[in-house]
């Protein structure tokens, strides 16, 4: 009788570090029911979908070097400084979509770099990302002095907050703006990337075991590479489209954002172990930390309760993926 219910203990924690995502979305769902609140309005899911996006496509960026079992903490100084950079370009007279794209390559370069120095030169990816972090978050401090920056070339305002705030699709009543229309259509693209692509495959070889994807004739050097400058690349991506929506470029946005974005990764089931996940998984992870955040206003939870409620909730998630990771070693 024991032997059947520590047997019975064991499927059951394993089914939930599987799926703690979705019971966690499903349960704030219903817990939401019992609010007198607008939870359940298309406005209010809208607006869920508008301010989680920016950690969205920063969290697609950050699937694919978690899967290659490493980690980047630089995409939330990364995401401040695209849009500083788009944002000034605009007001030194530059056409809008060529500051726009030179914004989006200053973030393939810092991916570039910090794939050059933690691949290549293999260095500790924790250290190094977070390093880079601290010298691009100076540099948009530099160029700021730690003050919003405007979009000031009159019409062009209005043209650079249309890119991420105009609606071109409706739904039923419903309006979806540019920024979650171009975060689904990143969803889309990174999820044929690593399903349909020998590079996806590759990723997921070399995350579950990088001696054995090497032995195997992957370029395994090559391909964590890439993932490191596709993550700083959609990183310049989130940057313009937040700078785009507020209208302005500030260095003072996305300190909280790497770990933010990192742990939610986790939560969704993108495991640090490498070789597991997807951008799918993600996308999970973040509407859990959005629709609690959303959910916790609604009630009207004190901010620092808030608080605290959301980091029982990483460090109980982040416990269970530590729990699937022995489980799996147990069972090899």
């Amino acid at each position: 009788m024991s032997t059947n219910i520590k047997t019975l203990g064991k499927q059951t924690l394993r089914i939930l570090s599987r799926q703690k995502a979705v019971i966690a979305i499903t349960v704030m769902l219903f817990a939401m029911l019992f609010s007198n609140s607008n939870f359940y309005t298309a406005l209010n899911i809208m607006n869920i979908f508008r301010m989680a996006t920016p950690h969205l496509i920063i969290a697609f960026g950050v699937t694919l070097v978690v899967i290659c079992r490493a980690c980047d903490l630089s995409v939330g100084s990364m995401m401040a400084l695209s849009g500083i950079i788009a944002v000034k370009l605009i007001n030194s007279g530059m056409n809008m979509y060529l500051a726009i794209l030179l914004a989006i390559l200053s973030g393939a370069v810092v991916g570039f770099i910090n794939g050059f120095l933690v691949v290549q030169q293999k260095t500790e990816a924790f250290i190094i990302t977070l390093g880079m972090g601290m010298l691009i978050k100076g540099v948009a401090l530099l160029l700021t002095n730690a003050n919003p920056v405007p979009v000031t070339r009159g019409v062009m305002s209005d043209n650079f907050q249309a890119v991420s705030e105009n609606i071109l699709i409706r739904l039923g009543g419903i309006e979806i703006p540019n920024i979650v229309v171009f975060m689904l259509l990143i969803l889309i693209f990174t999820y044929c990337l690593m399903r349909f692509t020998s590079f996806g495959r590759n990723c997921y070889a070399l995350g579950g075991d990088y001696e054995v994807a090497e032995n195997s004739g992957i370029n395994v050097v090559r391909t964590k590479w890439t993932a490191f400058v596709i993550t700083g690349t959609y990183a310049a991506i989130a940057g313009v489209l937040m700078a785009s929506r507020m209208n302005s470029g500030s260095a003072i946005i996305g300190d909280a954002t790497p770990l933010f974005v990192n742990c939610a990764v986790v939560i969704g089931g993108t495991s640090f172990s490498g070789g597991i996940g997807g951008p799918g998984y993600s996308f999970l992870g973040i509407m859990v930390m959005e629709i609690l955040r959303n959910g916790m206003g609604a009630f009207g939870i004190n901010r620092f309760i808030q608080t605290m409620i959301m980091g029982i909730v990483i460090v109980s998630i982040i416990a269970l993926d530590c729990y699937a990771i022995k489980r799996k070693k147990e069972d090899v």
